[in-house]
């Protein structure tokens, strides 16, 4: 059984609003790998610009990860076009009353993340998507980073493992020396040694983001 993976994008830049952040397209490869080679990623409500980047970007990917395609268009004009019916897709929702659970993969084709990398605090994006009326499952009490989300539903739905026994790390302090650290104010899933799962590259852009705050 194959899954696909919907990331709206709802990301909003300032600076570069027809191209994506570096930490954005970061996390978007990162959903790919994550996602795994039976899985299948569609990114949507992207410009043309944002389009042409991230392809630029996902074109080193290799045969174990998942397909994708990207959009310009919405989700609801992509579910259309497919005739995919709202009710085989999962809003992954904050405020759902339902928790995501393995028996999930015989209701849902469809598991739909609003694209927003991170709000701290968060600002609810995810409303937008709401009021379209999706069934809706949520992932626990506590803010995951978007690709995390999506390697946690992958595990639930495709791995078949309970949301309570995948292993987190809640709020990790990323360390790059003695006196430099940053804390992050998420949940990740954790690997073998308790670390959080980042998408590589993060660390580095972190690191560098910290100095870069540090400039006068």
């Amino acid at each position: 059984m194959s899954f696909t993976y919907v990331i709206e994008h709802m990301e909003e830049d300032e600076t570069t609003p027809n191209s994506l952040p570096p930490w954005v397209e970061l996390e978007y490869v990162h959903m790919i790998k994550l996602a795994g080679n039976n899985g299948r990623v569609e990114f949507t409500h992207l410009s043309q610009n944002s389009c042409l980047s991230l392809d630029a970007r996902l074109s080193s990917l290799n045969e174990s990860d998942a397909s994708y395609q990207v959009h310009t268009q919405s989700v609801l004009e992509l579910l259309e076009r497919k005739n995919i019916p709202i009710t085989r897709v999962c809003l992954l929702d904050p405020k759902a009353e339902t928790v995501l659970a393995p028996e999930d993969c015989n209701a849902f084709d469809f598991f739909l993340f609003g694209g927003i990398l991170g709000d701290d605090p968060p600002r609810d994006r995810t409303s937008e998507l709401r009021q379209l009326c999706f069934p809706s499952r949520h992932l626990g009490s506590v803010q995951m980073t978007t690709d995390t989300a999506l390697g946690v539903t992958k595990r639930v739905v495709d791995d078949k493992v309970q949301l309570d026994a995948i292993p987190y790390t809640d709020f990790p302090t990323i360390t790059f020396n003695a006196k430099e650290s940053v804390e992050m104010p998420f949940r990740y899933i954790a690997d073998d040694r308790n670390e959080p799962i980042l998408p590589p590259g993060m660390r580095e852009l972190l690191h560098e983001d910290l100095n870069k705050s540090f400039d006068f």
